[in-house]
């Protein structure tokens, strides 16, 4: 049996040989304290849609946590997809279960008529008109279409148990407003392999043919010819096409269907379709892929691109495969296709002028692409606007560059111009989102005015936050600033713009006031109020708060959220928890900047650290942890010692402030941060405890690259060696809880991670203890989970640090 806590204290607890006193025997899950319980068990807000007409408010509950009995159906875990077989949707999907509706402006709200019992709903689809939200009802047996009239109230079923949302949302709106192109199980599904019973017919066998194939530690994969068979199955769908009246009617038949897209005229569907052969080293966004052009009846029209099996990129995050790639329809065209080619054969190692072209095919689709423009660097996003304006984002990692162009799809002649040229870390320089409004094919393009777009900030400065509303004329690049925030005790974040009723949708919070939805009306004092959403986490209404500033030894600026306790006495020193999460940098500039705002609302959530403040702990959160390398020196290369640094100067500051006992600071993080945790430990002796969740240990065992890293260890193994905490482990003296969820799907962060540390640790003498929570992933879901997590820590927190004993 395998025991779900483990324990090093000095002793060894062994496993009962009779599996009936190993079960009397076993952990069991507890409870939090009251103080912590109280801010966990809560009923949230709801999650508010809004029409584009603004006037109606769609709300959505759902409780925030699974139970334990969720989390435990059977899962397949296939080509990095995990499926629940017998209702054919994702195994871990997050459902609502409640909808209201409220009319904007007013304060009642009607309960939607007609839901099913005990609903279990996902996949929310507008209708492109937006009188309608598709949506999926997922019972004990299989998906349903469900369809709620927004303006009636009223929810209705339109299929069976019959939808396939294996491969992800199983919806697509016709643009009729009429009739939905739905993914449903096939009539031929063969009955699945139970791959746990089944006899072998042979061995698995994996071949490298000398080409080099450095991927992530992928999970989930393909392992055999029975995963091959059940995933060909599960991802196998019939498109059929389902009126508002429930009718059914035949549009395709079966294939291995990926994404599904109308054109904006409704005259065509876009659709993608994976084929054989399937591979045991990459998921299955990899896998061969044929995109192709259907006509709205199902007729196919013409072949637009097909991808061959990708194990083999090229070396780097920036380097992408060659051929037709993002694939999509111009929103403010009716049936006309853009796309992205590398013109640098999609390795980032090679010297060009241009890495990217994007081109569009208008229909039939048959003739030569025309090119639009060409990037500097990578492109990732296109925005249309209208037949003479488009704006266009590249990005390139190794530089940590982003630049935007304007550029005119109608004349080629015109060099594209480009706005801003900036480092995407750059937060004080960001020049905001582009507004969208919705066109006559109810697709979204940049609200346009003349030539001139809109674009909503967050406003970060080293002032402080203060978002902002600016209008851009494109041709001169010259921006005119309609509005900005000038609150100081609260935050306005700028959601939406009507450039028609020049209405903002705000949403509005502070430290202590939940977050709200809001109308301001550009030049008015008064603000419209939408929703009136109370506080759940009322315990925590007066604690203090702020962001601190302070200064590595380097010189770099560094900040944290600071919480102190809710007994807090001046002149009494606390124990404290720092909790961080390191991130790598190019430049110190940006590295040094601001992105916290003390008004933020106070929302404890199942992995925050900020309950313990009502144990009588300081906490300072989301510490800065950079790891800066300019030029040509890679953040890793001073990783140790920077982290160090980090630390110590987070801890001399509260301890020169008189807020903390520094004997007494904890250190905890989650993923990359509990990589963060180990190597703290390992290497200083800051601390008088650590919390690990989730996090990687030995860097061999990723060893084309983690995190920002993209050397592979064998061009840098020093780097590998010098940042794993497991070949350090006989450096561990101080108390460590690790924590991992026994199914993490996280590329990288195995189980295994934790549980070979921990017999490092254990073998060497260290104090430590192994939490393996039972079913969960790389975040944790089940209230059952949460709950016990919460107690492990506070128990750790206790003994180790509040209650540290005296040094022998």
């Amino acid at each position: 049996m395998r025991h779900i806590v483990k324990w090093l204290t000095g002793t060894v607890i062994l496993a009962a040989s009779s599996q009936a006193l190993a079960n009397a025997d076993a952990p069991v899950y507890q409870k939090p304290p009251k103080e912590i319980l109280e801010l966990v068990d809560v009923k949230l807000a709801p999650y508010t849609l809004i029409d584009d007409a603004r006037e109606n408010m769609v709300l959505l509950s759902r409780d925030p946590y699974k139970s334990i009995d969720e989390l435990s159906i059977k899962e397949l875990r296939l080509a990095g997809l995990r499926i629940d077989p017998k209702t054919n949707i994702g195994s871990r999907v997050t459902y609502f279960n409640d909808i209201e509706i409220q009319k904007v402006g007013k304060k009642q709200k009607s309960a939607v008529k007609g839901l099913p019992d005990k609903p279990r709903l996902a996949n929310f689809v507008w209708s492109p008109n937006q009188k309608y939200i598709a949506m999926t009802h997922t019972t004990s047996v299989g998906v349903e279409l469900w369809l709620l009239d927004v303006a009636k109230s009223k929810a209705r079923q339109l299929t069976q148990g019959t939808l396939n949302a294996n491969m992800g949302n199983p919806i697509d709106w016709m643009q009729d407003n009429a009739s939905l192109l739905v993914k449903m199980i096939p009539s031929d599904r063969k009955a699945l392999i139970n791959a746990e019973a089944a006899v072998p017919v042979g061995p698995t066998i994996s071949v490298s043919d000398g080409k080099k194939a450095q991927n992530r530690t992928y999970q989930d994969l393909l392992k055999n010819k029975n995963d091959e068979f059940n995933f060909e199955q599960l991802a196998r769908s019939e498109l059929k096409l389902v009126s508002l009246k429930g009718k059914i009617k035949s549009w395709s038949k079966a294939s291995m269907f990926g994404g599904v897209s109308v054109s904006p005229n409704g005259k065509y569907v876009l659709v993608s379709q994976y084929q054989r052969p399937f591979s045991y080293l990459v998921p299955y966004r990899r896998f061969p892929m044929t995109s192709k052009v259907y006509t709205k009846k199902g007729k196919v029209v013409e072949e637009i691109v097909s991808v061959p099996l990708i194990e083999d990129l090229p070396k780097g995050f920036m380097s992408v495969r060659e051929g037709r790639r993002g694939i999509s329809w111009r929103n403010d065209k009716p049936d006309t296709l853009y796309f992205m080619e590398a013109l640098d054969e999609g390795d980032a190692a090679n010297e060009v002028a241009h890495r990217d072209q994007l081109s569009e095919l208008v229909a039939p689709f048959n003739g030569q692409p025309k090119p639009l423009m060409k990037s500097i660097n990578r492109l990732y996003q296109v925005m249309w606007g209208d037949d003479d304006n488009a704006l266009a984002i590249d990005y390139w990692w190794n530089t940590r560059n982003t630049k935007t162009y304007w550029f005119n799809p109608s004349n080629v002649e015109v060099e594209p111009v480009v706005l801003n040229d900036r480092s995407y870390q750059d937060a004080y320089s960001d020049p905001g989102n582009v507004v969208t409004r919705r066109n006559k094919y109810g697709r979204s393009v940049m609200a346009m005015d003349e030539g001139k777009v809109y674009l909503l900030g967050d406003g970060y400065s080293d002032k402080g936050q203060f978002p902002f509303l600016d209008k851009l004329t494109l041709a001169n690049n010259k921006t005119e600033r309609l509005y900005q925030s000038t609150y100081t005790d609260r935050i306005e974040d700028l959601r939406d713009f009507d450039p028609q009723s020049q209405q903002l949708l705000v949403r509005i919070e502070s430290s202590e006031q939940y977050p709200n939805y809001y109308f301001r009306t550009l030049g008015e004092a008064d603000l419209q109020q939408l929703t009136a959403f109370d506080n759940p986490f009322k315990a925590l209404k007066n604690v203090h708060k702020e962001v601190i500033n302070y200064q590595r030894d380097d010189g770099l600026d560094l900040t944290g959220t600071l919480y102190l306790p809710t007994d807090y006495q001046a002149g009494k020193r606390y124990p404290m928890i720092l909790w961080a999460y390191p991130r790598e940098y190019k430049d110190k500039s940006s590295a040094a900047q601001n992105t916290q705002n003390p008004n933020e609302f106070t929302y404890p959530y199942w992995g925050s650290p900020i309950y313990w403040v009502r144990k009588g702990y300081v906490v300072l959160d989301d510490a800065a942890f950079p790891i800066v390398g300019e030029g040509d020196e890679e953040p890793n290369d001073s990783f140790r010692t920077q982290l160090v640094a980090n630390a110590k100067a987070a801890i001399d500051t509260l301890n020169e402030r008189g807020l903390i006992d520094p004997e007494r600071v904890a250190v905890g993080g989650h993923s990359y941060g509990a990589f963060m945790v180990a190597n703290l430990l390992s290497h200083s002796d800051l601390f008088a405890a650590g919390i690990a969740r989730s996090g990687a240990y030995n860097r061999t065992l990723t060893p084309f690259g983690f995190q920002s890293e993209e050397r592979s260890y064998w061009e840098a193994p020093e780097v590998y060696y010098t940042m794993s905490p497991f070949m350090h482990a006989d450096k561990m003296k101080t108390p460590l809880l690790l924590v991992h969820g026994e199914a993490d799907n996280n590329s990288g962060t195995y189980p295994l991670q934790s549980e070979r540390y921990f017999n490092a640790l254990k073998g060497l003498g260290a104090t430590a203890r192994l939490v393996m929570l039972p079913k969960e992933s790389h975040g944790y879901r089940a209230k059952e989970s949460i709950m016990h997590l919460l107690w492990e820590q506070d128990q750790w927190l206790e003994k180790y640090v509040k209650n540290k004993p005296e040094k022998k």
